[in-house]
Formats: structure tokens, sequence, C-alpha cells
């Protein structure tokens, strides 16, 4: 891996500017390979398909993330990672990474008898794709000990921090970040995979969490239907009132891809299209979304403006081959968006501009 990302990029605000001043988060740290496959057609159960390995960086979620955020808010956004690698090549370079692009790594530990967390990744000729992740991994060993160690920098970040809970950690160490966070007053942000969501609602986890974002294959495992059952809005409805039968006040993203995102801010859904690009891939761009929104909710923004800052980091992101662009920065954004055909509100122009 190489590192291109650092703090010297980012947006200088000052810290009595922000809404939220920082971020605990946890999820998956690790790397991974992609494989590209030679048709679009899905692949099926028992099938051999032969394709090309690509020459991408790959990273997880709460990595990718945390990455912009930080890159994006700056030196008076805190950023503190909750995590494991392994003592391996890959930990050690992902370690190193993350320290340069500015994260304070006091609770990121390096595990010498687990691999650092990996995922094979699956691309179609148009894009789009899926991955495949390892369980043995030092990922899988972050248990809820383990998080309560954060339990200071929660409580100093109080109410002016947020929290993030991403996939590829257990799920009960993410419920305890949660139920921490909440009860510090933090902003509480969380996602899950479809695999999980069954579990996620039977132990009421929805309860600790203010904002979910989420696909539109994990919108409608939370309404309970199958893929492609409904239309993509009805199927957005379906979901928004599951979350809100456990969690009254949650506000609720849903990517779609090509279809854009729904967002439902407390009182309505406001839906934003997708920005028109030379896609190059899909994977990462869910998770830059979610890193957009939350840098909107940091900064103050309605949550109808963040989801528009967020479709730009998005549109943005899909422009390069690896699941982190590290050539978004203030200055880049500002150029792609004068560069779209979308129309962006004044707050985000003049938060973007010198």
């Amino acid at each position: 891996m190489v590192n291109t990302g650092t703090v010297s990029r980012a947006l200088h605000y000052e810290p009595s500017s922000l809404r939220y001043t920082g971020i605990v988060g946890t999820g998956g740290i690790g790397s991974g390979k992609f494989f590209q496959l030679d048709s679009n057609q899905t692949m099926g159960r028992e099938e051999s398909r032969s394709g090309l390995l690509l020459d991408v960086r790959d990273y997880c979620k709460q990595h990718i993330i945390l990455h912009y955020m930080k890159i994006l808010l700056g030196p008076g956004f805190t950023v503190i990672p909750v995590g494991k690698v392994g003592n391996d090549e890959t930990g050690n370079t992902l370690f190193r990474e993350m320290e340069d692009t500015g994260f304070k790594m006091d609770l990121v530990r390096k595990v010498p008898d687990l691999p650092t967390l990996f995922s094979f990744c699956f691309q179609y000729p148009d894009g789009s794709g899926g991955n495949m992740t390892t369980e043995n991994s030092a990922s899988a060993d972050v248990d809820p000990g383990f998080i309560r160690e954060a339990a200071v920098e929660i409580k100093n970040l109080g109410m002016s921090g947020m929290i993030l809970a991403a996939p590829e950690v257990p799920l009960s160490s993410r419920q305890t970040l949660l139920e921490t966070g909440k009860e510090n007053g933090l902003f509480c942000s969380a996602s899950f995979t479809t695999g999980e969501i069954g579990e996620v609602l039977d132990r009421s986890i929805i309860s600790n969490v203010d904002l979910i974002s989420i696909n539109l294959d994990e919108a409608e495992a939370f309404a309970g239907i199958q893929p492609g059952e409904r239309d993509p809005a009805s199927s957005v409805e379906s979901a928004i009132q599951v979350l809100l039968s456990q969690n009254e006040h949650i506000m609720v993203s849903v990517t779609g891809g090509k279809q854009g995102s729904w967002c439902w801010d407390g009182q309505r859904i406001n839906t934003v299209p997708p920005i028109e690009t030379r896609v190059v891939s899909t994977a990462g761009a869910g998770d830059a979304f979610f890193s957009g929104l939350l840098c909107g909710t940091s900064l103050g923004l309605h949550f109808f403006d963040a989801q528009r800052l967020a479709t730009l980091i998005a549109g943005m992101s899909v422009t390069s081959p690896h699941t982190i662009h590290h050539g978004i920065d203030r200055k880049s954004i500002c150029r792609f968006m004068e560069g779209t055909d979308q129309l962006f509100p004044e707050t985000i122009i003049n938060l973007l501009k010198d």
C-alpha cells in the first residue's frame, strides 16, 4: 500500500466552528485483493469464472469512513479508531498509514498470533461487485472488554463527540460501543450487514443509534422482504417504519447505487440522484457516502444538506479504482462539484471554497 493521504490537505476548521469535534469508531481494519470477472453475468453458486487480478488498494469500512472525515474536517477534528491488526506486513502498513493520516492510534493494537483482516473482492466489468471477508482475523478479536478501554476517550468527548460502529468486528462489541456512547451523550452512528439484521433487531441495538447508514439490500432485509420484491422507494419506506418502531428519533440513510439515495430526517424522506461521472469502481462508495453524512453532521449541516455533501464525496470516490480515493480533499471536491450538472446549496459551496 502507498500512503498518499495526510492531514496537510485537510480543511482547517477551528474546533469552535464544529458541531462535533471528534469521533470514536470501531470496525474492521484490513486490506484485500480485487478480482475482475470477465462478464457482467451474475456469478453462479458452483460456477468457475476467469478474470483479472487487479492492482487495487483495498481498505475496510472503519478505515474508509474515518479517513475522509479526518482529511475533510482537519486537525481540529479528533479521530480515534478502536481495533486490532496482526503484527504482519499488512497490519504494520495499515497502522503507519492511519497514523500518518492523523488518527490517534492508542486504541489500535497489534496482535502477534492473528492475521490482519483480509477481504477478497470480486468486481464485474460494469463496476458492481461484492466481497468475502475472513472471520479468523485480528478484527474478530475486538471483544466488548477491549471496547471498554475507550471509555475515557468517550467520556472526554461527551456531547461534542460521535460514535461510529461499522461491520467486521463482532456485533456484541459494536453494541457495547453504541451503549457507552449513548450513556455519555455522544451522537451514535452505525451500519450493519444484511446477515446481521435479524440479530440487530432482536437485540434492540437500534435504540442506541442516532443515524443508520445502509444500502438498499440491507433496507429490504430490515423491511423483511425479498430483494426486488417491491420498488426501491417502497422498500425504503418499509425499512424506515421498522427502524422507527425501535427508535422514533432515528435518522436513516439508504444508498441505492445508480438509483441514488434516500434520507429520513425524522419528518420526511429526501431523494438525491447520483452524480453522473465516469465510474471506475463502486467499491467503497457506500462508506464514502456514510463518511460524507458524518462530515456534514459534524459541520452542523441539515441532514439533507449533509446528504448532498455525501453524494458529492461518493460520486468522486467511484472515479478511483481504490476503496479510498486519496485524491479527495477540499480543493479536489470543489473542482469536482463545479464540473457536475447538479445544483448544491450555498451552505456546501461556502464550506468547500476558500
